[in-house]
């Protein structure tokens, strides 16, 4: 395991703070500008350097970096990498082993160096205070750690659950079926039947451990990067953070969440703007997931969960169809709708 540094103040970590981004200009400069102004709070303690991955905005994104933030180590790509496929291109030039899914060897040859951290940060958030550090000392404090995630609140201040415990047949049944007519069904959908942690846990200051945690701000440390390699390129988006947790699981490393460290996501800023492709793709790599890791579920858990997800489409199609014919969704949305419907009917 590493050693703490925590008590050796001439030693200066080093944190690459990596944002893949799609069209979300405004936010992405927001992002950069919190991640450039949290790092100035530690700068004795902590060299930060800063990787976007634009994948191919059509928004002057990649221009509006270039011009704005010179120091930021920018990668316009011409086609959507994805969330993984650009994080692991940032993680491949920071020269760790991930094979890219995009690129051909000799195509993109690492040219930074590996650091001691890495942050993974949604172009939609906003790093407060010192979180930056915090999230640095949490795995510092914890050797045994190889992950860690900050508490998210949306933009209107409101709480984010950003942590989870591994999803249930129960969660999904409560994605399609929600019972929010039962007394009490609020706390059930926010409770532990529902994959959410305590309140109290997230009020508190003391890390605590979890499954995993929202890729929004996810920090790993390098030396479990270069054990387990980068993310999951089959998911493209959507349990990639997920996936990577467990497999630090299963390689001896905890998750952990510093409730102390705050990060505001005005969340999904990317994704809607390809709404009902993502709603496939969210469910494709869910199914991916659970039949990639079934030795770690019940045998009866993936054909439950297909039962559900093919009765929750059906409810979701005659909804469709009713607000179609009610004309409150245009023939092109309900048509989307539909074919993302039965793409992940046949999953």
């Amino acid at each position: 395991m590493p050693e703490n540094h925590l008590d050796t103040p001439n030693k200066k970590l080093t944190l690459a703070v990596v944002v893949v981004s799609y069209n979300v200009r405004e936010l992405l400069r927001q992002c950069l500008a919190s991640v450039l102004a949290s790092a100035a709070r530690t700068q004795d303690r902590l060299s930060v350097e800063i990787v976007v991955i634009d994948n191919a905005s059509r928004d002057g994104s990649a221009g509006m970096v270039a011009a704005e933030f010179p120091a930021v180590r920018l990668a316009a790509l011409a086609y959507n990498s994805g969330f993984t496929g650009g994080n692991n291109l940032a993680l491949y030039l920071l020269g760790f082993p991930v094979e890219l899914a995009h690129a051909a060897p000799g195509e993109v040859v690492p040219s930074l160096p590996r650091p001691d951290y890495v942050l993974l940060l949604n172009p939609d958030t906003t790093v407060t205070g010192e979180a930056l550090w915090l999230l640095v000392a949490c795995l510092e404090s914890h050797p045994g750690a190889g992950a860690c995630g900050a508490r998210l609140t949306y933009g209107d201040g409101g709480f984010q659950h950003s942590a989870f415990h591994y999803p249930s047949v129960v969660q999904v049944f409560l994605d399609f079926f929600p019972l929010s007519r039962l007394p009490g069904s609020h706390r059930l959908h926010r409770g532990r039947i529902n994959g959410r942690y305590s309140s109290h846990l997230w009020r508190g200051a003391a890390p605590f451990p979890v499954d995993f945690v929202l890729g929004a701000a996810l920090m790993v440390r390098g030396a479990t990067v270069a054990q387990v390699g980068g993310l999951d390129d089959g998911y493209w988006m959507y349990c990639e953070e997920m996936d990577w947790c467990l497999r630090m699981r299963d390689a001896g490393w905890l998750t952990l969440v510093a409730p102390t460290a705050h990060v505001v996501h005005y969340e999904a800023q990317s994704s809607r703007q390809l709404r009902w492709e993502m709603y496939e793709r969210l469910w494709r790599s869910r199914f991916r997931f659970y039949a990639k890791h079934r030795d770690h579920f019940p045998p009866f858990q993936l054909p439950l969960v297909r039962r559900i997800v093919r009765s929750g489409i059906a409810l979701r199609r005659r909804a469709i169809q009713k607000a179609f014919a009610g004309g409150k969704v245009t023939g092109s949305e309900a048509a989307a709708a539909m074919a993302a419907f039965a793409a992940i009917a046949q999953q």
